[in-house]
């Protein structure tokens, strides 16, 4: 039996999918949309192919510093595992370097690495920050993410006003308040 083409699969299914919603699927709007849609959603969880340690590998320096190194307002698109609708917003990372550093491009592409899967925020939130924490074991990881998701904008309570925060404190940052503090105060600076 030969396996077939997931995006092939996809295509048909999701042809089936505008059929039962009533649609004509041959309609020149929509004879492409079964293989867009496969494509879209390949891409939109493009996560689960990718390897974190490929990501960081090559990336960790030996570095004496040990001063806080936040990046914040990285864009956040990722799709709720429970509707399959997109959730979007802004992660904050941050972590106490202890000998190690990781170059900055790094954290934005771990962002996306787990962003890029069916999730829940606070799921997302956990996963970037014990990346972080088993790729340099610093002396502590702080990530917040603050999202929009569609699932509660567009459908159920429709609050187009609401988001969601979450928060994963790892190390220092949850055991030092001053630590947490100045996280805080870093990534709501504007």
């Amino acid at each position: 039996m030969s396996e077939q083409d997931p995006l092939v699969e996809m295509s048909s299914l999701v042809r089936r999918q505008l059929e039962l919603l009533g649609e004509d699927t041959e309609r020149e709007g929509l004879k492409k949309t079964p293989d867009r849609v496969a494509k879209s959603l390949a891409f939109l969880t493009s996560g689960y192919k990718a390897d974190i340690t490929k990501i960081v590998n090559q990336a960790v320096f030996r570095e004496g510093g040990d001063e806080m190194v936040v990046v914040r307002d990285i864009e956040v698109y990722s799709m709720c595992e429970h509707h399959m609708l997109p959730f979007f917003g802004k992660a904050h990372v941050a972590y106490l370097p202890d000998g190690k550093v990781i170059g900055l491009s790094k954290i934005p592409r771990l962002v996306d690495a787990f962003a890029r899967r069916l999730q829940v925020q606070e799921r997302l939130t956990n996963q970037i920050a014990q990346a972080l924490e088993c790729a340099l074991k610093p002396k502590g990881v702080g990530v917040i993410i603050e999202a929009n998701h569609l699932c509660m904008m567009m459908r159920g309570v429709e609050k187009q006003n609401s988001s969601a925060s979450t928060s994963a404190m790892l190390g220092l940052f949850r055991t030092d308040s001053k630590t947490r503090s100045e996280f805080l105060s870093l990534v709501h600076r504007r």
